[in-house]
Protein backbone atom coordinates (compact mmCIF):
# COMPACT_ATOMS: atom_id res chain seq x y z
CA UNK A 1 0.00 0.00 0.00
CA UNK A 2 1.35 3.44 -0.95
CA UNK A 3 1.82 5.71 2.06
CA UNK A 4 0.14 9.10 1.81
CA UNK A 5 1.18 12.20 3.72
CA UNK A 6 -1.11 15.12 4.47
CA UNK A 7 0.27 18.56 3.63
CA UNK A 8 -0.62 22.20 4.09
CA UNK A 9 0.66 25.26 2.28
CA UNK A 10 0.86 28.47 4.30
CA UNK A 11 0.94 31.53 2.07
CA UNK A 12 -0.69 29.54 -0.71
CA UNK A 13 -2.02 32.49 -2.71
CA UNK A 14 1.42 33.66 -3.88
CA UNK A 15 3.39 32.41 -6.87
CA UNK A 16 5.47 29.92 -4.87
CA UNK A 17 2.40 28.81 -2.95
CA UNK A 18 0.56 28.15 -6.20
CA UNK A 19 3.46 26.10 -7.52
CA UNK A 20 3.48 24.06 -4.31
CA UNK A 21 -0.24 23.38 -4.64
CA UNK A 22 0.21 22.34 -8.27
CA UNK A 23 3.01 19.92 -7.41
CA UNK A 24 1.36 18.47 -4.32
CA UNK A 25 -1.99 18.06 -6.08
CA UNK A 26 -0.33 15.81 -8.66
CA UNK A 27 1.98 14.05 -6.21
CA UNK A 28 1.31 10.33 -5.64
CA UNK A 29 2.22 10.51 -1.93
CA UNK A 30 0.72 13.82 -0.80
CA UNK A 31 -2.82 14.93 -0.08
CA UNK A 32 -3.34 18.68 0.27
CA UNK A 33 -5.35 19.28 3.45
CA UNK A 34 -5.10 23.05 3.77
CA UNK A 35 -4.09 26.16 1.84
CA UNK A 36 -3.97 29.41 3.78
CA UNK A 37 -4.21 33.04 2.70
CA UNK A 38 -5.10 36.16 4.68
CA UNK A 39 -6.16 38.08 1.58
CA UNK A 40 -8.24 35.36 -0.10
CA UNK A 41 -9.76 33.51 2.86
CA UNK A 42 -12.85 31.49 1.79
CA UNK A 43 -12.05 32.00 -1.91
CA UNK A 44 -11.42 28.91 -4.00
CA UNK A 45 -7.82 28.08 -4.88
CA UNK A 46 -8.77 28.49 -8.55
CA UNK A 47 -9.78 32.10 -7.88
CA UNK A 48 -6.11 33.00 -7.47
CA UNK A 49 -4.49 30.19 -9.47
CA UNK A 50 -6.55 29.62 -12.63
CA UNK A 51 -4.52 26.55 -13.57
CA UNK A 52 -5.82 24.92 -10.36
CA UNK A 53 -9.55 25.44 -10.91
CA UNK A 54 -9.97 21.69 -10.73
CA UNK A 55 -8.88 21.59 -7.07
CA UNK A 56 -11.79 21.35 -4.64
CA UNK A 57 -10.12 23.52 -2.01
CA UNK A 58 -10.64 26.94 -0.45
CA UNK A 59 -8.17 29.23 1.24
CA UNK A 60 -8.44 29.34 5.02
CA UNK A 61 -7.03 31.62 7.68
CA UNK A 62 -3.34 31.08 8.55
CA UNK A 63 -4.20 31.59 12.21
CA UNK A 64 -5.98 28.23 12.33
CA UNK A 65 -3.63 25.50 11.13
CA UNK A 66 -4.74 21.94 10.52
CA UNK A 67 -2.65 19.09 11.90
CA UNK A 68 -0.70 17.61 8.98
CA UNK A 69 2.40 15.56 8.27
CA UNK A 70 4.22 18.29 6.30
CA UNK A 71 3.75 22.05 6.33
CA UNK A 72 5.19 24.10 3.47
CA UNK A 73 5.60 27.79 4.35
CA UNK A 74 5.62 30.07 1.30
CA UNK A 75 5.62 33.31 3.26
CA UNK A 76 7.68 36.52 3.14
CA UNK A 77 10.93 36.77 5.06
CA UNK A 78 10.34 37.11 8.80
CA UNK A 79 7.01 35.27 9.00
CA UNK A 80 8.34 31.75 9.54
CA UNK A 81 10.77 32.69 12.29
CA UNK A 82 7.90 34.45 14.06
CA UNK A 83 5.45 31.55 13.67
CA UNK A 84 7.80 28.58 13.73
CA UNK A 85 6.43 27.19 17.00
CA UNK A 86 2.89 27.14 15.59
CA UNK A 87 4.17 25.56 12.37
CA UNK A 88 6.01 22.82 14.26
CA UNK A 89 3.02 22.19 16.52
CA UNK A 90 0.89 21.65 13.41
CA UNK A 91 3.28 19.42 11.44
CA UNK A 92 5.98 16.84 11.96
CA UNK A 93 8.03 18.34 9.13
CA UNK A 94 8.26 22.03 8.19
CA UNK A 95 9.68 23.11 4.82
CA UNK A 96 10.27 26.86 4.69
CA UNK A 97 10.64 28.63 1.34
CA UNK A 98 11.68 31.98 2.80
CA UNK A 99 15.18 33.02 3.86
CA UNK A 100 14.42 32.54 7.56
CA UNK A 101 16.39 29.33 8.16
CA UNK A 102 18.82 29.12 5.21
CA UNK A 103 21.91 30.35 7.02
CA UNK A 104 23.71 28.78 9.94
CA UNK A 105 24.36 31.59 12.41
CA UNK A 106 22.83 34.67 13.99
CA UNK A 107 25.89 36.65 12.90
CA UNK A 108 25.07 36.02 9.24
CA UNK A 109 21.50 37.26 9.70
CA UNK A 110 22.80 40.37 11.45
CA UNK A 111 25.07 41.01 8.44
CA UNK A 112 22.78 40.11 5.55
CA UNK A 113 19.24 40.53 6.88
CA UNK A 114 17.71 42.32 9.88
CA UNK A 115 18.77 39.87 12.55
CA UNK A 116 16.98 36.71 13.63
CA UNK A 117 14.29 36.12 16.26
CA UNK A 118 15.02 32.41 16.81
CA UNK A 119 18.77 31.90 16.27
CA UNK A 120 18.79 28.76 18.42
CA UNK A 121 16.94 26.95 15.62
CA UNK A 122 19.45 27.74 12.89
CA UNK A 123 21.60 24.73 13.71
CA UNK A 124 18.53 22.47 13.45
CA UNK A 125 17.55 23.42 9.89
CA UNK A 126 18.82 21.62 6.80
CA UNK A 127 19.42 23.30 3.44
CA UNK A 128 16.93 21.89 0.98
CA UNK A 129 19.06 21.52 -2.17
CA UNK A 130 19.52 17.73 -2.48
CA UNK A 131 22.43 18.01 -4.93
CA UNK A 132 24.32 19.77 -2.15
CA UNK A 133 22.89 18.35 1.07
CA UNK A 134 21.17 15.04 0.30
CA UNK A 135 22.95 13.08 3.03
CA UNK A 136 21.54 15.32 5.77
CA UNK A 137 17.93 15.46 4.58
CA UNK A 138 16.53 12.00 5.52
CA UNK A 139 14.48 12.46 8.69
CA UNK A 140 14.99 16.24 8.78
CA UNK A 141 12.05 18.07 10.36
CA UNK A 142 13.05 21.67 9.59
CA UNK A 143 14.11 22.27 5.98
CA UNK A 144 15.05 25.58 4.38
CA UNK A 145 14.67 25.95 0.63
CA UNK A 146 17.51 27.87 -1.01
CA UNK A 147 17.29 31.21 -2.77
CA UNK A 148 16.86 30.95 -6.53
CA UNK A 149 19.90 33.06 -7.46
CA UNK A 150 22.07 31.20 -4.97
CA UNK A 151 20.74 27.85 -6.21
CA UNK A 152 21.61 28.62 -9.82
CA UNK A 153 25.11 29.80 -8.85
CA UNK A 154 25.86 26.94 -6.45
CA UNK A 155 24.77 24.31 -8.99
CA UNK A 156 27.04 25.83 -11.62
CA UNK A 157 30.14 26.08 -9.42
CA UNK A 158 29.85 23.03 -7.16
CA UNK A 159 31.52 20.53 -9.56
CA UNK A 160 34.61 22.75 -9.70
CA UNK A 161 34.96 22.43 -5.92
CA UNK A 162 34.22 18.71 -5.95
CA UNK A 163 37.04 18.21 -8.47
CA UNK A 164 39.49 20.55 -6.73
CA UNK A 165 39.57 22.98 -9.66
CA UNK A 166 38.43 25.70 -7.25
CA UNK A 167 39.74 25.92 -3.70
CA UNK A 168 37.85 28.99 -2.51
CA UNK A 169 40.41 31.78 -2.85
CA UNK A 170 40.09 32.35 -6.60
CA UNK A 171 38.38 35.32 -8.18
CA UNK A 172 34.82 34.53 -9.31
CA UNK A 173 32.46 37.05 -10.92
CA UNK A 174 28.78 36.04 -11.13
CA UNK A 175 26.08 37.71 -13.22
CA UNK A 176 22.51 36.45 -12.80
CA UNK A 177 19.52 37.26 -15.03
CA UNK A 178 16.16 36.53 -13.41
CA UNK A 179 12.48 36.70 -14.31
CA UNK A 180 9.79 38.87 -12.74
CA UNK A 181 8.22 36.06 -10.70
CA UNK A 182 11.19 36.30 -8.33
CA UNK A 183 9.56 39.43 -6.91
CA UNK A 184 6.47 37.46 -5.88
CA UNK A 185 2.79 38.16 -6.48
CA UNK A 186 3.14 41.51 -4.69
CA UNK A 187 6.30 42.60 -6.49
CA UNK A 188 5.15 46.21 -6.88
CA UNK A 189 5.70 48.75 -9.63
CA UNK A 190 9.10 47.41 -10.67
CA UNK A 191 7.50 44.08 -11.62
CA UNK A 192 4.49 45.48 -13.47
CA UNK A 193 4.39 44.48 -17.11
CA UNK A 194 4.79 47.97 -18.65
CA UNK A 195 7.85 48.66 -16.50
CA UNK A 196 9.32 45.19 -16.93
CA UNK A 197 8.83 44.85 -20.67
CA UNK A 198 12.02 44.93 -22.72
CA UNK A 199 14.37 45.54 -19.80
CA UNK A 200 17.79 44.31 -18.71
CA UNK A 201 17.83 46.18 -15.41
CA UNK A 202 20.52 45.79 -12.73
CA UNK A 203 18.62 45.64 -9.45
CA UNK A 204 21.32 44.29 -7.14
CA UNK A 205 24.70 45.45 -8.49
CA UNK A 206 26.39 44.54 -5.21
CA UNK A 207 25.52 43.10 -1.83
CA UNK A 208 22.74 40.69 -2.84
CA UNK A 209 21.61 38.63 0.15
CA UNK A 210 22.02 35.34 -1.72
CA UNK A 211 25.78 35.86 -1.61
CA UNK A 212 25.60 34.65 1.98
CA UNK A 213 24.38 31.20 0.88
CA UNK A 214 27.10 30.88 -1.74
CA UNK A 215 29.74 31.80 0.79
CA UNK A 216 28.38 29.42 3.43
CA UNK A 217 27.87 26.36 1.27
CA UNK A 218 30.79 26.71 -1.14
CA UNK A 219 33.20 28.62 1.09
CA UNK A 220 33.58 31.14 -1.73
CA UNK A 221 33.27 34.92 -1.78
CA UNK A 222 31.97 36.09 -5.16
CA UNK A 223 31.52 39.38 -6.98
CA UNK A 224 27.78 39.08 -7.56
CA UNK A 225 25.33 41.11 -9.67
CA UNK A 226 21.68 40.40 -10.48
CA UNK A 227 19.69 41.78 -13.44
CA UNK A 228 15.94 41.80 -13.85
CA UNK A 229 15.09 40.88 -17.44
CA UNK A 230 11.99 40.64 -19.62
CA UNK A 231 11.15 37.08 -18.58
CA UNK A 232 8.53 35.72 -16.20
CA UNK A 233 10.09 32.45 -15.07
CA UNK A 234 13.75 31.54 -14.97
CA UNK A 235 17.17 32.35 -13.57
CA UNK A 236 20.41 32.13 -15.54
CA UNK A 237 23.82 32.51 -13.91
CA UNK A 238 27.00 33.25 -15.83
CA UNK A 239 30.07 32.71 -13.65
CA UNK A 240 33.49 33.99 -14.72
CA UNK A 241 36.08 31.87 -12.92
CA UNK A 242 39.80 32.64 -12.85
CA UNK A 243 41.51 29.43 -11.63
CA UNK A 244 45.09 29.30 -10.38
CA UNK A 245 46.26 27.30 -13.39
CA UNK A 246 45.17 26.01 -16.83
CA UNK A 247 42.21 23.63 -16.98
CA UNK A 248 41.49 21.22 -19.82
CA UNK A 249 37.99 20.69 -21.18
CA UNK A 250 38.15 16.96 -20.45
CA UNK A 251 38.77 17.85 -16.79
CA UNK A 252 35.62 19.95 -16.79
CA UNK A 253 33.53 17.22 -18.40
CA UNK A 254 34.86 14.77 -15.82
CA UNK A 255 34.06 17.16 -12.97
CA UNK A 256 30.47 17.74 -14.05
CA UNK A 257 29.83 14.09 -14.80
CA UNK A 258 31.24 13.05 -11.41
CA UNK A 259 29.06 15.58 -9.58
CA UNK A 260 25.83 15.22 -11.53
CA UNK A 261 25.99 11.97 -13.48
CA UNK A 262 23.62 10.26 -11.05
CA UNK A 263 21.47 13.27 -10.25
CA UNK A 264 17.93 12.87 -11.60
CA UNK A 265 17.35 16.58 -12.17
CA UNK A 266 20.70 17.82 -13.48
CA UNK A 267 21.73 18.08 -17.14
CA UNK A 268 25.09 19.18 -18.53
CA UNK A 269 24.79 21.26 -21.71
CA UNK A 270 28.14 22.51 -22.93
CA UNK A 271 28.44 23.49 -26.57
CA UNK A 272 27.60 20.93 -29.21
CA UNK A 273 25.08 21.51 -31.96
CA UNK A 274 21.54 22.79 -32.17
CA UNK A 275 19.90 26.04 -31.12
CA UNK A 276 20.18 25.52 -27.37
CA UNK A 277 23.93 24.93 -27.00
CA UNK A 278 24.22 26.15 -23.42
CA UNK A 279 21.92 26.20 -20.37
CA UNK A 280 18.72 28.10 -21.08
CA UNK A 281 15.86 28.96 -18.67
CA UNK A 282 13.31 28.48 -21.45
CA UNK A 283 14.35 24.82 -21.79
CA UNK A 284 13.61 24.08 -18.12
CA UNK A 285 10.51 26.27 -17.62
CA UNK A 286 7.98 24.56 -15.37
CA UNK A 287 10.38 21.76 -14.44
CA UNK A 288 12.63 20.84 -11.52
CA UNK A 289 15.62 20.44 -13.83
CA UNK A 290 18.82 22.42 -13.60
CA UNK A 291 21.13 22.82 -16.58
CA UNK A 292 24.85 23.52 -16.26
CA UNK A 293 27.55 24.09 -18.85
CA UNK A 294 30.96 25.66 -19.40
CA UNK A 295 33.50 27.02 -21.84
CA UNK A 296 37.22 27.77 -21.59
CA UNK A 297 38.55 31.14 -22.72
CA UNK A 298 41.21 30.67 -25.46
CA UNK A 299 43.69 32.36 -23.13
CA UNK A 300 43.09 29.49 -20.66
CA UNK A 301 42.99 32.05 -17.87
CA UNK A 302 39.22 32.10 -17.51
CA UNK A 303 36.42 29.55 -17.30
CA UNK A 304 32.88 30.62 -18.09
CA UNK A 305 30.30 28.52 -16.25
CA UNK A 306 26.60 28.69 -17.12
CA UNK A 307 23.59 27.45 -15.20
CA UNK A 308 19.85 27.78 -15.73
CA UNK A 309 16.83 26.92 -13.60
CA UNK A 310 13.17 27.79 -13.31
CA UNK A 311 13.28 30.10 -10.29
CA UNK A 312 9.79 29.00 -9.21
CA UNK A 313 10.67 25.31 -9.42
CA UNK A 314 14.31 24.31 -8.90
CA UNK A 315 14.79 27.67 -7.19
CA UNK A 316 11.75 27.39 -4.90
CA UNK A 317 8.74 25.04 -4.86
CA UNK A 318 10.30 22.18 -6.83
CA UNK A 319 13.37 22.20 -4.61
CA UNK A 320 11.11 22.18 -1.53
CA UNK A 321 9.11 19.16 -2.72
CA UNK A 322 12.30 17.38 -3.82
CA UNK A 323 13.77 17.89 -0.34
CA UNK A 324 10.56 16.70 1.32
CA UNK A 325 10.64 13.55 -0.79
CA UNK A 326 14.16 12.80 0.40
CA UNK A 327 13.33 13.66 4.02
CA UNK A 328 10.36 11.30 4.06
CA UNK A 329 12.05 8.47 2.18
CA UNK A 330 9.81 8.88 -0.88
CA UNK A 331 11.18 8.25 -4.37
CA UNK A 332 12.85 11.61 -4.87
CA UNK A 333 11.50 12.22 -8.37
CA UNK A 334 7.87 11.68 -7.27
CA UNK A 335 5.61 14.52 -8.36
CA UNK A 336 8.44 16.23 -10.24
CA UNK A 337 8.61 14.26 -13.46
CA UNK A 338 7.37 16.98 -15.84
CA UNK A 339 9.90 17.30 -18.66
CA UNK A 340 8.88 20.74 -19.91
CA UNK A 341 7.54 21.86 -23.31
CA UNK A 342 9.03 22.83 -26.64
CA UNK A 343 8.35 25.17 -28.29
CA UNK A 344 7.00 27.52 -25.65
CA UNK A 345 6.58 31.26 -25.31
CA UNK A 346 8.53 33.40 -22.90
CA UNK A 347 8.98 31.40 -19.67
Amino acid sequence: MTETYTASVVGASGFAGGELLRLLNGHPHFEVAQATSRSYERKTVGHQHPNLRGMDLRFTSPTELDSVDVLFAATPHGVSMDRIDAFRDAADTVVDLSADFRLGSEKQYDEWYDGHERPELLTESEYALPELNRENLPGADLIASGGCNATATILGLKPLFDAGILAGDEQVVVDVKVGSSEGGAGGGAASSHPERSGIVRPYAPTGHRHEAEIEEFLGLSVSFTVHAVDMIRGAAATCHVFPDGPVKKKELWSAYRDSYGDEPFMRTVAGGSGVYRYPEPKAVAGTNYGEVGFEIDPSNKRLVVFSAIDNMMKGSAGQAVHAANVALGIEETAGLEFEGLHPVGAP
